[in-house]
């Protein structure tokens, strides 16, 4: 498997624990050091607070899905890092059916023991 669809592949895998509401498992997809901008502009450091940040979403009864589409994934010349771009969308179930906002996002991918984890994201919320 390239390293480009190895990136996509993990991106599928975080969309899924994200939507099972499984945020234990997303450790391992995350530099234990991850910087994360929220797209409210916030900033998480660190997997421990970003677990508690998920964790937070998911008491909401309302949340259902983080979900990031990758449109283009760039590795550097070594193969050691990798830039992720594409669109993400939140949804919540409301009053009146499925709500929804989302926007942009970076994400920037480093390779260690042969396993892709994700260094940092930055979501711009445009909607």
């Amino acid at each position: 498997m390239s390293d480009e669809n190895a990136i996509r592949q993990q991106r599928r895998r975080t969309n899924k624990l994200i939507a099972d509401h499984e945020p234990e498992r997303l450790r391992p997809f995350f530099d234990p050091k991850v910087t994360v901008i929220a797209g409210d502009g916030s900033v998480v450091l660190g997997i421990e607070a970003l677990i508690l940040r998920f964790n937070e979403f998911f008491k909401d009864p309302t949340f259902i899905a983080f979900e990031r589409k990758t449109e283009t994934v760039m590795l550097d010349k070594n193969g050691a890092r990798a830039s992720e771009r594409g669109d993400w969308v939140a949804s919540w179930n409301g009053p009146s059916g499925i709500m929804t906002g989302g926007g942009q996002y970076q994400a920037a991918w480093r390779k260690s023991q042969n396993q892709w984890v994700l260094e940092s994201e930055h979501f711009v919320a445009l909607t």
